[in-house]
């Protein structure tokens, strides 16, 4: 992996711990709406997917724009006391990018949390380029997002890696030809996701097993 240029990362679940708020204003939205509370785990499952195309599936009983405003109003009310980085993971970010290497982020939040995630911890100067689901009207799985992270850093699918916790990420990578890294601190995909044939290229445990990876 010696001849990588070009570093993208997801956001919750791979650089920032968001379980917490996410759980919780899923919560919020089904208190609201149905009046009670669903299983974390079937919340879990949703992480990654674009919050729309959750909210049609899960709460099809009303407009998707009126519970994504149920959701965001609760997760903006409570967002910045409820995230922090994955351990490791704001110094792995930042040496990434000190030993020159091109990095950029490929989320399915919005841009305006996303921003304010990374300025409160100080990663936001350590990003050449951010792609938010305002960006394309395409998203994960589709290759899109990161085809036009690649665009914006000037490099190619074979020159990059996409560091992901969910399905998303990695179907996402590997549609655009890149190769991906799942990261293991997040809550864990099933075995049969990971081992399977579409499954990350690599899987690292912790930030720092990364630089091995990428001195093979």
């Amino acid at each position: 992996m010696n001849t990588i240029t070009t570093i993208l990362f997801d956001f919750d679940g791979t650089i920032m711990n968001t379980n917490e708020v996410v759980i919780k204003s899923w919560q919020h939205t089904f208190r609201t709406v149905e009046g009670k509370e669903r299983p974390v785990e079937e919340i879990v499952r949703t992480f990654g997917e674009p919050l729309f195309i959750t909210m049609a599936r899960v709460l099809p009983q009303i407009a998707a724009d009126d519970g994504v405003e149920i959701y965001r109003s609760f997760l903006r009310e409570h967002y910045s006391e409820m995230i922090c980085p994955f351990p490791g993971m704001a110094d792995l970010v930042r040496q990434i990018k000190e030993k020159g290497y091109k990095t950029g982020l490929v989320t399915s939040r919005v841009g305006d949390t996303t921003v304010q995630g990374l300025s409160q911890f100080g990663l936001l100067p350590y990003m050449d380029c951010l792609v938010t689901c305002e960006d394309t009207d395409k998203h994960k799985p589709d290759p899109e997002p990161v085809r036009i992270a690649l665009r914006k850093l000037s490099s190619s699918p074979s020159e990059a890696i996409m560091l992901g916790d969910s399905m998303f990420d990695i179907l996402c990578a590997r549609n655009a030809g890149v190769r991906s890294v799942l990261v293991g601190w997040q809550m864990a995909l099933s075995e049969e996701d990971i081992k399977g044939p579409e499954g990350p290229d690599f899987l690292i445990n912790k930030p720092e097993d990364l630089f091995s990876l990428l001195l093979t």
